[in-house]
């Protein structure tokens, strides 16, 4: 077995094993389905693009992206059951996490501008990561969208680190009127990114990839998958090329 998969299947850290609780410290309403959790826990060996298992009792267990390590951070939209009995808790309650887990986003070496592409909810990681890649002396310029307004969230994170950011709207009731993916196609074209991160869903990050090939540019993308075990035995999240993305992924280098 390979250092990579051990690392993988048994992670480092105080909540690298069996579930272990962390009570809520703080909660912000990000809009009317999204909600952030600030823990009283920290997993400092955590990087940018890997996930952790929570779960609540009586309930289920379920990944979540990192949006921050220290403290634990977690963006949840308001989609099942477990997230349904999450957006219930309030401050002192506490969750169950195990991880972190999976492949990380990583800085890609002789880049200078990347672009930081995120949809919906999935921009919650990606300002983790743009601390790590002007932490390597990089440029990043991040692009949001949403399907409205509404849905636009992670911008003000974005701006406090000083990083130009430009907004999309499906409807055009914030920044400019269309796909995320338009903005993208024209920096490329001038010339203007020289790698591509993204978080979203399917079809945004398919795009991402073809634009990819396209410049002949670097791309790392985390897929979203249903994950059960977390560990690469349960094979629920097996990608479209064969991979498990809770070890081989989410985060897949194209």
């Amino acid at each position: 077995m390979s250092s990579a998969l051990k690392s993988a299947l048994r992670p480092e850290g105080h909540f690298g094993c069996l579930p272990r609780p962390a009570k809520i410290r703080e909660i912000r309403v990000e809009n009317y389905r999204i909600k952030t959790f600030v823990l009283d826990a920290a997993m400092p060996q955590a990087q940018p693009g890997q996930f952790v298992m929570a779960w609540l009792p009586a309930v289920e267990e379920a990944p979540f992206s990192l949006a921050y390590h220290a403290p634990v951070t977690l963006t949840v939209a308001r989609v099942g059951s477990l997230t349904e009995a999450m957006h219930c808790l309030e401050v002192g309650d506490r969750l169950w996490l195990r991880g972190p887990y999976g492949h990380p986003f990583r800085a890609e070496a002789d880049v200078q501008r990347p672009l930081l592409v995120g949809g919906g909810y999935g921009v919650a990681p990606l300002a983790f990561l743009a601390e790590v890649l002007l932490a390597h002396g990089q440029r990043p310029l991040a692009l949001v969208g949403g399907r409205t307004a509404a849905d636009v969230i992670g911008v003000e994170r974005f701006e406090q680190l000083g990083i130009p950011t430009i907004v999309t709207t499906e409807d055009g009731s914030r920044g400019a009127a269309g796909l995320v993916i338009d903005p993208v196609a024209r920096l490329l074209h001038t010339g203007k990114g020289d790698a591509l991160y993204g978080v979203g869903p399917h079809g945004l990050l398919e795009a991402l990839e073809r634009l990819a090939r396209v410049h002949n540019l670097p791309a790392q993308l985390s897929w979203e998958a249903t994950m059960g075990c977390a560990v690469g035995l349960c094979g629920m999240c097996e990608h479209a090329d064969g991979s498990l993305l809770c070890v081989e992924g989410p985060v897949l280098k194209s």
